[in-house]
C-alpha cells in the first residue's frame, strides 16, 4: 500500500510542477508561489481534520516546520534554475539528489530492502535522467552548465531534506506536520515578496493553474507522508521522485510538446523499476 501511495504522490507532484510552471510563464514567480502555498495550506488543514485529531507533539510540528523550510528552498532554487539556466541539467540533477539522499538516510537507519526492490530502485535513477533529457549538445559543459548543475544539486538537496524531515514525524500526528510545513513555506515566500516589493499580481488565466499547483503539491505531500509512515523511506522516496514522468506526459498532451523516444524509454524504465520494487 505504501508503494501505491508513493506512486500517486509522484503523479500529484508531477501535476503540481506542470501547473506551477504553466502559471509562471506569464505571471511573476513569487506571487504564483504565494498563491499556490496558500491553496496548499487550506488543503493541509482539510487533510489534518479528515485524518482525525491524532497526537501531534511539538517535535512533530518542529519536523514539519523544518520540512517546510527545506522544501520551500528547494522549490525556489528549482524554479530559479529553470528560469535562469539550463532546464535539461537543473531538472534531472534535482530529481536525482531528491531520490538519492533519502535512500542513503534510510540505509543508515538500517533499512534493508529485498534484492528485487534494490534492482528496481537502481533502474529508477537512470529513468529519472532519461525522463528529463533533451539531447541538446549545446548545453553540455561551460559556466552555464556548471551554474545549472549547482541550481539542480541545491534544489535536490532541499527536496531530499524535505522527504527526510517529513518522514521523522509520527503517524499519530496525522497531517498536522504538513500544516506547520505550509505555514513555514507560505511565510517564507510572502516575506520574500514583501522584501522584493513586487506587486501581488497574477493574470486571471493563471489563477486556476496556480491554485491547482498548490493543491496538487499538498495532496502529494499527504500521500508521501502516509507512504513514508507505512513503508521504507529508501523505496517510497525513489518512487515519489519519479515526478518528471507525469510532467513530461502532461506537457505533451496540453502543450503539444513532442515526447522524444529517449523520454519514452525513461518512462518504460521507470515502470519496470516500480514493478520490481513492488515485488514481494
Amino acid at each position: 500500500m505504501a508503494l501505491v501511495l508513493a506512486g500517486w504522490a509522484a503523479l500529484c507532484y508531477g501535476v503540481a510542477d506542470f501547473c506551477g510552471g504553466f502559471a509562471a510563464r506569464r505571471s511573476a514567480l513569487l506571487p504564483v508561489l504565494v498563491l499556490s502555498q496558500a491553496a496548499g495550506t487550506l488543503v493541509a488543514v482539510m487533510a489534518a481534520l479528515a485524518l482525525g485529531q491524532g497526537v501531534c507533539s511539538r517535535a512533530d510540528l518542529g519536523w514539519g516546520f523544518l520540512a517546510g523550510v527545506t522544501g520551500s528552498l528547494g522549490l525556489f532554487l528549482l524554479y530559479g534554475g529553470l528560469a535562469r539556466s539550463i532546464v535539461a541539467i537543473v531538472s534531472p540533477a534535482s530529481a536525482m539528489v531528491a531520490a538519492l539522499l533519502p535512500v542513503l538516510f534510510g540505509l543508515l537507519l538500517g533499512e534493508r530492502p529485498p534484492a528485487p526492490a534494490v534492482a528496481g530502485a537502481a533502474l529508477c535513477f537512470p529513468a529519472i535522467l532519461l525522463l528529463t533529457w533533451d539531447g541538446d549538445r549545446s548545453t553540455r559543459g561551460g559556466p552555464a552548465a556548471r551554474t545549472a548543475l549547482g541550481y539542480g544539486l541545491l534544489a535536490g538537496l532541499g527536496f531530499g531534506c524535505f522527504f527526510i524531515t517529513l518522514s521523522r514525524t509520527h503517524a499519530q500526528a496525522g497531517a498536522w506536520p504538513l500544516v506547520a510545513a505550509r505555514a513555514a513555506s507560505l511565510t517564507a515566500f510572502a516575506g520574500a515578496l514583501l522584501v522584493s516589493r513586487q506587486p501581488f499580481r497574477i493574470s486571471r488565466a493563471d489563477l486556476p493553474p496556480a491554485l491547482a499547483s498548490g493543491a496538487a503539491d499538498m495532496g502529494a505531500n499527504v500521500l508521501f507522508l502516509l507512504a513514508a509512515h507505512g513503508g521504507m523511506l529508501s523505496l517510497v522516496s525513489v518512487i515519489a521522485s519519479l515526478y518528471p514522468a507525469p510532467t513530461v506526459l502532461l506537457a505533451g498532451i496540453f502543450m503539444h510538446q513532442r515526447v522524444p523516444p529517449i523520454r519514452l524509454a525513461g518512462l518504460a524504465l521507470a515502470l519496470t523499476g516500480v514493478a520490481l520494487i513492488s515485488l514481494r
